[in-house]
């Protein structure tokens, strides 16, 4: 079991070494203002809101229960924004992050990176990732619900943290490694078979990107390094389990 989730976590190591390949770079320049643009406007609304809702939550006279509360509250205030960011991140850069999946395939199994068609292709990869990114949000949303009212279930709400950042982690799992099956028209239903038969290593890969999104500066990066690593473990192991 630690082996696994080891082994899913050093593919983001790797795919941080795939970013400086040549041929590659020029890709990451738009999935990386991406980030950087929205990420900052995370960091900015964390930063101002938590306090407030904490204040807001809780009435004077339960205001002792703070210290308690607080640390809860805000792992999963915390989770639920980045996360939020993320996938609207995530959908807007998809079509671009398409583009340099398909070129680190490539590159890894030694085959030529293709030419850029010009941006006249990008409404095709628009077209072809909106189901797919439309799928996996109906997906996160049922179980999203889910977490939410075990949060707020006394007694039950212990485990919430680290529900959140299983789910999360699995979510991240999800939403990077759609990028290289969906480039071998894979559906959404048809990935989730693929995941849930290597679960140990995506929930790995998963979470060593949730930490690298936690990270302020390193989050600027997740993005690329994501689909980067996402697309190198795909080619190492999962593509042998389609």
């Amino acid at each position: 079991m630690i082996f696994e989730l080891l082994k899913g976590l050093t593919y983001v190591f790797k795919g941080f070494t795939l970013l400086g390949s040549k041929g590659i770079r020029p890709f990451i320049i738009v999935p990386l203002l991406i980030n950087i643009v929205l990420f900052s406007i995370a960091i900015w609304f964390i930063s101002h809101q938590i306090e407030a809702v904490m204040i807001h939550l809780l009435p004077s006279w339960l205001s002792w229960l703070e210290w308690v509360l607080w640390p809860i509250f805000a792992i999963v205030f915390f989770f639920i924004v980045f996360y939020t960011f993320s996938i609207v991140a995530n959908i807007i850069a998809a079509p671009f992050n398409a583009l340099l999946s398909e070129r680190i395939e490539n590159k890894l199994k030694g085959l030529p990176i293709p030419e850029f068609q010009g941006y006249k292709s990008i409404p095709k990869l628009i077209a072809k990732t909106f189901k797919s990114e439309a799928q996996k949000l109906l997906y996160m949303a049922k179980w999203f619900i889910l977490l939410l009212i075990v949060t707020i279930i006394p007694a039950i709400n212990i485990i919430s943290p680290a529900a959140w950042i299983i789910f999360g982690s699995w979510l991240i799992a999800i939403e990077y490694l759609d990028y290289p099956m969906g480039n071998h028209e894979l559906y959404f239903k048809e990935e989730l078979l693929i995941l849930r038969k290597n679960r140990l290593i995506a929930l790995g890969f998963g979470w060593g990107i949730a930490i690298l999104t936690s990270v302020p500066f390193f989050n600027f990066l997740a993005m690329p390094i994501g689909v980067s690593g996402a697309t190198a473990l795909w080619v190492d192991k999962l593509s042998a389990t389609n």
